[in-house]
């Protein structure tokens, strides 16, 4: 009987095993396989590498805040401070408007300001570190203005002390807008705080 039952035991062993069925086979779970950290850039993008021009920072969305990525604006050598300014701000606009590269789009980073946005500089009357734009800033969306205000507070086309004086065209009122960390943390739920800037 006892080699009767080690036989049966043998052969149910072998059927289990043909099955592919392990007795001591312990399931395990490893989870979900690896995916890419959003709002992470594995290198600079190609294009900001060869391009010339001077070094800038701009604003795009990712996720539900702000984030810089680098970009490049060209501007003459021997330009008058002045027009630095705003060919410094144009560009900026320009590169805010433009679409994010495949790898900024594949990491999650999106643009909400739109094209044919032109900036001058200040009026006969306008403080002189004041730009002009050829729309209303309060036209823009909330992001889109989020992005203009953090981008252009920050750079060569202000003064740097983190707020930008901006107007609509020609006399439109003039306000002083502020970048700060609720902007850039939480630009869909929380305005650029502002407050009216009297003529020069």
């Amino acid at each position: 009987m006892t080699v009767r039952r080690l036989l049966a035991l043998t052969l149910l062993g072998a059927l289990l095993t043909g099955c592919g069925i392990r007795a001591t086979e312990v399931p395990t779970d490893f989870g979900a396989a690896p995916s890419r950290v959003p709002c992470s850039l594995a290198g600079p993008d190609l294009a900001t590498q060869t391009s010339q021009g001077v070094p800038v920072q701009v604003f795009l969305l990712c996720g539900a805040s702000l984030v810089t990525v680098d970009r490049t604006v060209r501007v003459p050598e021997g330009t008058p401070d002045a027009r630095r300014r705003v060919m410094v701000a144009q560009g900026l606009l320009d590169q805010l408007a433009a679409a994010p590269s495949a790898a900024e789009r594949s990491a999650g980073y999106t643009t909400h300001v739109p094209g044919g946005v032109d900036v001058t500089g200040p009026g006969p009357k306008d403080p002189e570190d004041a730009l002009r734009l050829n729309t209303a800033p309060d036209r823009l969306n909330r992001y889109a203005l989020a992005q203009l205000v953090c981008t252009l507070s920050d750079s060569a086309a202000t003064e740097g002390d983190g707020s930008v004086i901006l107007g609509g065209p020609r006399t439109a009122p003039l306000r002083r807008y502020a970048c700060t960390d609720d902007v850039r943390n939480h630009p869909g739920t929380t305005a650029p705080p502002s407050s009216e800037v009297a003529e020069g």
